[in-house]
């Protein structure tokens, strides 16, 4: 691999940084009614089924153990704490996968697939998840819990089983049923040969960010920021670290560092809910997630479910993907809201960001080679394809002491190299699609982003890394709806008493104004970005 001399670098640091908001140049136009973390609830069919909803993945070079990669996918979005009598089992009759592209011909090299099973003792006696105190997994107690089943592929050849009726870890219930979860999730940490560490069960949503973004901006004025939004929630998590050796091409991280990552969840063609049988048959994939951000605030409503069930190699055929990379939404709704100059166009760095991971050799603009799988020494570039994948360098050193803002900060290790737990996936986007990567300087205005700079738990040093989930209730009572709405006044009411006439903002003459032309223009490039790949799509019979 070649390493970068610190002019491209800094290249590299630019274009990567601006290369992440290609993810994220929708935020405004989708409006309230989307509102989304990552890749939570991102696609009508998908919402309305959670149990196989992928949230979050992170792929990262594991800092306290030498040669092993670790990938987190989260699945479930939004579970509050107390949301029993059932809480939040995996699926029994779906498939859970992750990914890895060692080649760039943009499908799996190799394959981590887990099915879950239920251990139903309520019966007819009870409605209650444990009767008692759970000290341990099997505790007489621990009336529902659950068990999987890991098998692994490599280069298409059958699935081998890894492990067998593995414990999951429950549902945190609350501190009376469960006083020591910790032990508990010590005890659904499994080593299994091959030095693969696993684990299946609840934990902490690792993500952080203030979801207000979606009401013009951060209330126009950057007044609504501070609240992380998923603070107090929980996630169904899959992480699993295994050696470079069995993700690397031809097994060699030295020669072949480079890796891209995604996962599915995959569900029987013919389903009938409320059936705990397991999957058999023909199976469909039905999520989709590999660099956060991309399905909900990228692809249009009416597309999204579409998205979810393509893979990777099917992404180089979507060519008007790359007008809206190179010209994106969000400066110029930052532009109209906060006055600050959009940065000029075409924005050609983020086709290679975006689509090829950073390298010298797909004859791009950026002088750097840092996570392409180009890059690695025995690909084949004839059978390379661009495609849409969380990207990580293997052979990237473990920062000492880790950069929020990751490659926008020169901290190569972190996003959109791989995606570490503590990377600032907002913060990062809305700096670099006003410029910073460009310019080497923070835009002041928008300097403090979000003001949510970490997670609301602290992370862990040692796999599985996550927080604990959490066992307090979300909501503390007291909302902020206001109660109920103030009779509006009469048009006559409005003219005998000036103070009651809306001023310019409130009229449509201002910021509301600039969101009614953005829900226009974000529905409009969304037509015209697919519109090529809707008609292949329909020509091929999918």
């Amino acid at each position: 691999m070649r390493t970068p001399t610190r002019a491209g670098q800094w290249r590299a640091v630019r274009a990567t940084a601006a290369a992440v908001v290609a993810a994220g140049v929708a935020f405004v136009g989708l409006g309230p009614a989307t509102s989304a973390a990552s890749s939570h609830r991102e696609a009508p069919l998908v919402a309305a089924d959670p149990a196989v909803d992928n949230t979050d993945l992170y792929a990262f070079v594991s800092p306290e153990r030498a040669g092993y990669v670790t990938f987190i996918a989260n699945w479930q979005p939004f579970e509050e704490p107390n949301g029993g009598p059932n809480f939040y089992p995996f699926a029994t009759d779906a498939v859970y996968n992750i990914n890895v592209d060692s080649d760039g011909d943009a499908r799996a090299d190799a394959v981590f697939r887990w099915t879950f099973q239920n251990v139903d003792k309520r019966g007819g006696n009870t409605f209650l998840y444990a009767n008692g105190p759970v000290t341990s997994l099997d505790d007489e107690n621990l009336l529902f819990r659950q068990t999987y089943t890991l098998e692994s592929s490599f280069h298409g050849e059958p699935f081998k089983t890894r492990v067998k009726d593995a414990p999951v870890a429950p549902s945190r219930v609350g501190k009376a049923t469960m006083p020591d979860y910790g032990k508990l999730r010590n005890d659904a940490n499994k080593r299994l040969p091959g030095g693969w560490n696993v684990y299946a069960g609840q934990a902490d949503d690792p993500f952080y960010l203030d979801l207000r973004v979606f009401d013009l901006l951060y209330g126009g004025d950057l007044s609504e920021t501070g609240q992380d939004t998923l603070a107090g929630y929980n996630v169904n998590t899959i992480a699993l670290q295994v050696p470079f050796s069995d993700v690397a091409l031809k097994g060699d991280a030295k020669r072949n560092p480079v890796i891209g990552v995604w996962t599915t969840t995959e569900r029987a063609r013919t389903r009938v809910t409320g059936q705990t049988s397991p999957v058999t048959g023909d199976k469909v994939q039905v999520s989709r997630l590999g660099n956060p951000l991309v399905n909900e605030v990228v692809v249009p409503a009416s597309l999204k479910d579409a998205f979810n069930s393509i893979d990777p190699s099917k992404d180089a055929d979507i060519p008007a993907v790359v007008a809206r990379v190179t010209d994106p939404e969000l400066p110029k709704l930052i532009e109209a809201i906060y006055k600050i100059p959009a940065p000029a166009t075409p924005r050609n760095d983020l086709v290679e960001i975006f689509l090829t991971g950073i390298t010298t050799k797909a004859n791009g603009p950026i002088k750097a080679d840092l996570n392409s799988q180009l890059n690695n020494a025995d690909v084949d570039p004839s059978k390379f394809r661009p495609s849409e994948m969380l990207r990580l360098n293997l052979s990237v050193p473990v920062t000492a002491q880790p950069n929020r803002l990751g490659v926008l900060a020169g901290d190569l290790q972190g996003f959109p190299n791989g995606r570490r737990l503590t990377d600032d996936v907002v913060d990062i986007s809305i700096q670099a699609v006003e410029g910073a990567a460009q310019t080497g300087k923070l835009v002041d205005a928008l300097a403090t982003g979000d003001k949510v700079d970490a997670n609301d738990n602290a992370f862990g040093a040692e796999f599985p890394y996550l927080a604990l989930p959490n066992s307090d209730a979300v909501n503390k009572g007291g909302g902020t709806g206001g109660g109920a709405p103030a009779p509006a006044a009469s048009a006559s009411a409005q003219a005998a008493n000036p103070q009651t006439t809306p001023s310019a903002f409130e009229s449509g003459t201002g910021m509301t104004a600039v969101a009614v032309g953005t829900s226009a223009l974000a529905a409009g490039l969304g037509t015209l970005m697919f519109i090529g790949w809707w008609r292949r799509r329909n020509a091929a019979g999918l």
